[in-house]
């Protein structure tokens, strides 16, 4: 078990999306994270003190975690000399990086000198299946974006605690590191090799009660020529019977890819559900939900009235407003 609560730290993060593990743990996990530590040129800031490590100790904080998601998922050596420094001031580290701390010598070392552990959240633990399509009781919901990093894990959070909130059975599956470090539970599915990764989201939905819902973490998006791999994944070996289409308005293109514009929510609609259809023939698209955190308020409520009239479905902003609209339509399923 990693070991709570948290010194975020967010290095040299160049913006708050590169930092957004550790925003995922301040919004939802608030009481886990005592501070933060930012490096020079850090563009990244969660609103939480700002501590060095000695002053994290004091307060309390056992491990530091690295809350920076940087394209590659890799260990910079910038970072070195305050993750040796944390060691050797008595945290343990955690890490959701694709480049494990398990694989730098130096921090190993340092590590087993000072009896402190390495915690590297993106590996698998388990040998997953390969995914046979076989349909499995229960209900699951999942949401598919026009792009990364858009709000489907929020959206998915919300969505459990609300259901919850209203008397239905739910469970929030995590799929990345994020998620995981926040629940403590699920797979790392970017982690997976290909020809198993349906499997392991069949093998994180398992059969369940009638009328209990899985809410399926999203990742990638189908458009993202980097990612769209997990994204296929968790649409076939999910099973969904609810997709929910995710967006942010304010990006100019991909994140990451200048060449690539984002697509319609038509488009994504129209490309996400017949590929779910392959694997659930009743899936449905139930409703929108929109990062509006660039909008002034009332903008963004327009924003999402306009949607529910071009489209004929349930938009919000989860975080921001709320998903008693999403609710509402998963329980009419």
């Amino acid at each position: 078990m990693i070991q709570t609560p948290y010194l975020l730290f967010l290095g040299d993060a160049p913006d708050a999306l590169a930092a957004k593990v550790a925003q995922g743990i301040r919004d939802w996990r608030p009481d886990n994270a005592v501070g933060q530590f930012r490096m020079d040129g850090c563009k990244a800031d969660m609103k939480l003190p700002d501590m060095t490590l000695a002053e994290a100790k004091a307060a309390g904080a056992k491990t530091l975690v690295i809350g920076v998601a940087n394209r590659g998922g890799v260990i910079s050596q910038a970072w070195k000399k305050v993750l040796v420094t944390a060691l050797e001031e008595g945290f343990d580290l955690a890490s959701g990086l694709h480049n494990l701390l398990r694989d730098e010598p130096d921090l190993v070392a340092v590590a087993a000198e000072c009896g402190r552990t390495l915690h590297d959240v993106r590996v698998p633990s388990v040998n997953y299946p390969i995914a046979d399509g076989v349909k499995r009781r229960g209900k699951r919901v999942l949401a598919v974006g026009t792009d990364c990093s858009v709000g489907k894990m929020y959206t998915g959070l919300a969505l459990d605690r609300d259901m919850r909130a209203a008397g239905m059975k739910s469970t929030f599956r995590a799929t990345g590191q994020t998620g995981i470090l926040i629940t403590g539970d699920g797979i790392p599915l970017d982690a997976v090799v290909a020809d198993f990764m349906a499997g392991s989201v069949e093998w994180l939905t398992p059969d369940n009660d009638d009328d209990h819902w899985d809410v399926i973490e999203g990742q990638g998006s189908l458009f993202h020529v980097s990612f769209s791999g997990v994204t296929m994944a968790l649409i076939h070996g999910g099973q969904p019977d609810a997709l929910i289409l995710s967006h942010e308005p304010s990006r100019a293109h991909m994140r990451g890819l200048p060449d690539y514009a984002l697509p319609s929510l038509e488009v994504l609609r129209d490309t996400a559900l017949p590929l779910a259809r392959v694997a659930n023939p009743a899936c449905q698209v139930v409703g929108i939900s929109v990062n509006t955190q660039a909008m002034e308020e009332d903008e963004a409520r327009d924003y999402l009235a306009g949607l529910e009239q071009r489209m004929g479905l349930p938009a919000t902003d989860p975080f921001r407003f709320g998903t008693q609209k999403l609710v509402k339509a998963l329980a009419a399923i």
